[in-house]
């Protein structure tokens, strides 16, 4: 595997190919890896000639200073996991070379998808990632991108960004990995206690429950139902859960037949957030 620092060394090395018709995989990540990040770098080396795994913590996506500063960084171990998957680069690059001397977001229009959810908690959060995810696929230039499903608001608006840019990537969403009792996997669970992790298991079991009771239970009464369970569970405080069309983001009201939801929450676990999702 070969690691590269900046923008010349990687677009020199693809320079390299005399070959126009490879594909380039891409899998962009913040690093602390996971078997999740595994799951999509198999994934791109299923699928295509050469794939490329980013390792950046993007500060224009953090609301909070002190959340960029005690997000995990483990480069190290990181290399080495990507290597066992024969992921073929590495790239990891320093702020410096991504932003230059203006360590700022763009603006970027998303028709409402990053007003939902995610965007409602975390103001300019998706200005971040995408004014990053746009700079990294005119860096790497690749044929598909991977990203899971766990941060499907992301996937969405990426998508939209994709499309609004017309930018030459294929965005492929991929299952979400879970650990044994259900926890979606998360760099962030590196900050959670061992009693955190063990009782995160609520999350996925209450989005299981959720998806039982979506064909006989209006909404609104499944809402009152999930905060039931949250207040109850004095590790984990509810911010919010939200049934809402997969296309649109927009909360339902009530279910129709010919459209796809899926539900999404967000709980603190003292100062770590945790994030999930399932389709319904």
């Amino acid at each position: 595997m070969k690691v590269f620092k900046t923008k010349k060394e990687l677009k020199t090395y693809f320079k390299g190919y005399s070959s126009k018709n490879f594909t380039i995989g891409f899998v962009p990540t913040m690093g602390a890896l996971h078997n999740g990040h595994l799951s999509l770098v198999k994934e791109s080396v299923d699928n295509n000639e050469i794939t490329v795994a980013s390792i950046f913590v993007n500060p224009t996506q953090f609301n909070k200073r002190e959340d960029l500063e005690n997000y995990p960084r483990t480069l190290e171990s990181d290399l080495t996991l990507l290597q066992s998957v024969s992921c073929d680069i590495a790239f990891i690059p320093s702020t410096e070379e991504i932003y230059s001397n203006t360590v700022s977001s763009n603006h970027f229009e998303f028709d409402g998808l990053e007003i939902q959810m995610e965007g409602k908690f975390r103001e300019g959060h998706f200005n971040g990632v995408g004014t990053i995810v746009k700079k990294l696929f005119e860096i790497v230039t690749p044929t598909n991108a991977y990203f899971g499903e766990k941060d499907f608001q992301q996937l969405q608006i990426i998508r939209k960004m994709v499309q609004k840019n017309h930018l030459p990537v294929s965005v492929v969403g991929c299952p979400t990995f879970r650990e044994k009792n259900g926890l979606a996997m998360s760099s962030r669970n590196q900050l959670l206690s061992e009693k955190e992790k063990e009782e995160g298991a609520i999350i996925y079991e209450t989005l299981c429950r959720v998806k039982e009771l979506i064909d006989n239970k209006a909404i609104e009464k499944i809402n009152s139902w999930v905060g039931e369970q949250f207040d109850k569970n004095p590790l984990f405080e509810l911010e919010y859960f939200v049934i809402a069309d997969e296309e649109n983001l927009t909360p339902a009201l009530t279910i129709s037949s010919n459209k796809n939801y899926r539900a999404f929450i967000a709980v603190h676990a003292d100062k770590v957030r945790l994030i999930d999702t399932m389709a319904l």
